[in-house]
This record gives C-alpha cells, structure tokens and sequence, in this order.
C-alpha cells in the first residue's frame, strides 16, 4: 500500500467491519456468505476512493451509503438467477446462555421473505437509524417513495411474523 493513500485506512476498515458486517447480515437476510462478499466488496471500493472518503464529513455514513447501493446491485445483477432459499434449516442453533436466538433467526427469517428494497429501507432506517432524506439520498430514490417503501415493509413484516412476536413479548 502507498503510504499516502492509505493513511488511516486499515485502522478505519478494522473499526468499521464489524458494523458493516453486521448490517450486511441484515441486508442479504441472514446470508453470512453474501454479507461477507459484500463487505469485502464495499472495502475494496472505499480503498479506491479513500482520500475522498476520509475527507467526507461522515466517512462512516459514507461507507454503510457503499455498502447498501452495492447490496442492490448485487441483487440487480443476480436477481434472475439466483439461489432461492427455503424455509427449511439445514441444521438447528445451538441455544445461547440468556440469548435471544430464536427471537433473532424469527426476524432474520422475517427479513430474508422481503424484497432487497424493501430490506434496504427496513435496515437503513431501523438499524442505521437513517432519516427518510440520508435513507432517500443513498437508495437514489425519492422522500415519497422511502416513506411508502416503509409503510409496505413494516406491514408486511407484521403480516409475515404474526403471532410470531406474541412468544417472545416477555422476553
């Protein structure tokens, strides 16, 4: 790596990859094997265009925008020939010590049954805790249109866990 262009990069990739990584999961519904290519991917790109990045007055913000517009493109370019996935585990979660396991492969499962815009709204406001505007900004699309996106996302996410939830209100 040449000095200049790298300064600080390899401490801000070490600090950011585990967020990334985790947003990542969420993004491709639990796909650990996806989530890993595309964080691989998104700090491949952010090297490219460090000096810009680190020069942006939210280089993390930046990153998670890299992240969520390569995510869709991934499934822009794959959409039609794609691996589906199944409702059906190939093997069972070993119970965590107090953790909240089930509750989160519900929800991954959840997640997964959305589209990639949908999930991209979904994760974006509620796991980044986007605004409808940054939300907007990184999926090139409209306020209206995020808001909408929302609306459907969260009723469909309602719809799909149902009483699922209900189990786990006393957790």
């Amino acid at each position: 790596m040449r000095q200049g262009r790298s300064e600080g990069y390899p401490e801000f990739a070490a600090a950011r990859s585990g967020h990334l990584y985790r947003s990542a999961c969420l993004l491709t519904g639990g796909d650990t094997h996806l989530a890993e290519d595309l964080v691989q991917e998104t700090l491949g790109r952010v090297y490219v265009r460090w000096n810009r990045v680190r020069a942006a007055d939210n280089p993390a913000g930046y990153v998670q925008t890299v992240l969520t517009r390569t995510f869709l493109a991934h499934r822009r370019r794959h959409s039609s020939h794609r691996e589906r996935a199944t409702d059906v585990l190939p093997e069972v979660a070993a119970p965590e010590a107090g953790g909240d396991a089930s509750l989160r492969l519900t929800l991954m499962g959840a997640l997964g049954q959305l589209s990639a815009k949908d999930r991209a709204v979904v994760v974006l406001r509620y796991w980044e805790d986007r605004s409808i505007e940054e939300t907007a900004a990184v999926m090139n699309t409209s306020s209206a249109a995020v808001r909408t996106r929302c609306v459907r996302a969260l009723a469909r996410l309602r719809a799909l866990l149902g009483d699922a939830l209900s189990e786990y209100a006393g957790t």
